[in-house]
């Protein structure tokens, strides 16, 4: 059975916003939840960018039933892995066992406020495997003293362990991520709906002699509202750095950089990746392409904040119904 999730985008929604939008998207029926980790919005429309730790613990105990993911945390620059070490373990303790910590290598966007120089993908990718193995040694409640290539932990201990261990998911978006994490998480983050990508997770599973096939969880956007124009123009506002693909918004530093990156992407160019305006149809069918490449677990992106209320009350319900028959 594939579960369907909705993204708290810290983005585009305040933090008091967030939570509220945590608890109507569990009343309505969603599976889990994912929250979004930036310092920074993609674009200044979105306006937003609360802390995604202090979110999660609120919406953890607000909550009583969806699982929460970080989706993703980059525990390399902006935090020291032991500090993710500690926030996840208390998340999980908070949501009683509820919580999956997502990682991933990050954006300059988020990223460069710390004042040091980006890596190439290569470094950070390498630096999040060490940063890795040291969550996991740490999560063991055990003190741990680390002197790697990237990081130092001086007799580091976390006193909050909790009795279900957290699970942790790494985004991945080809066969090198796939060699060099599989051994280190639980589950398969990605962004796009590649069965190739999917197939050669379940294949190193498999090959490393790892139990089950693990979670694979993928994210959309979607811009729903009753008027398609309204949609389209909202999405065009928020969500046109979305076009640029992944090795572009990974290095771009600022919200003024992706907004002159996308000066000349037009309302009809993000309509036609982004399914916007009424009909629940196209939403299934874009959505589709994910349970069809293998993933277990979409999570949605209603675009803007200030329709989410309206989303939650009128679509998701009727949404979620559809999209649990066409994928079942």
């Amino acid at each position: 059975m594939t579960n369907f999730g909705y993204t708290l985008m810290t983005e585009q929604s305040g933090p008091k916003d967030l939570v509220r939008h945590a608890v109507s998207a569990e009343e309505v029926g969603f599976d889990f939840e994912v929250c979004s980790d930036h310092f920074t919005p993609w674009l200044t429309s979105q306006g937003h960018a609360p802390n995604a730790w202090t979110v999660l613990g609120a919406v953890a105990h607000a909550t009583e039933r969806v699982d929460l993911y970080t989706y993703v945390t980059c525990p390399t620059m902006r935090y020291h892995p032991a500090i993710v070490a500690q926030q996840a373990a208390t998340v999980q303790i908070l949501s009683d066992g509820r919580f999956t910590l997502g990682l991933g290598s990050g954006e300059n966007l988020n990223e460069h406020i710390v004042g040091k120089a980006w890596p190439s993908v290569e470094r950070r990718q390498d630096m999040l495997r060490e940063a890795i193995k040291i969550i996991r040694e740490l999560f063991g409640g055990q003190l741990v003293t680390w002197r790697g290539d990237y990081f130092q932990v001086d007799s580091a201990r976390l006193w909050d362990v909790p009795d279900i261990p957290v699970a942790i998911g790494v985004a991945m978006s080809g066969a090198k991520g796939v060699e060099r994490f599989t051994r280190l998480a639980e589950h398969l983050i990605a962004v796009e709906p590649d069965g190739e990508l999917v197939r050669e997770w379940h294949a190193a599973r498999q090959a490393a002699n790892l139990a089950g096939g693990g979670r694979v969880v993928g994210q959309i956007p979607v811009c729903w509202d009753p008027d398609r124009d309204t949609a389209v123009q909202r999405a065009h506002d928020q969500f046109r750095w979305f076009a640029g693909g992944w090795k572009v918004n990974a290095d771009l530093p600022t919200p003024a950089g992706f907004a002159g990156a996308t000066q000349f992407v037009r309302p009809e160019d993000v309509a036609e990746s982004i399914p916007c305006g009424p009909d629940l149809d196209a939403i299934v069918d874009a959505v589709r392409a994910y349970w069809e490449a293998g993933f277990t677990d979409i999570a949605l992106v209603q675009i803007g904040g200030d329709s989410q209320e309206l989303f939650l009350k009128e679509a998701a319900q009727p949404l979620l119904e559809a999209l649990r028959s066409a994928s079942g």
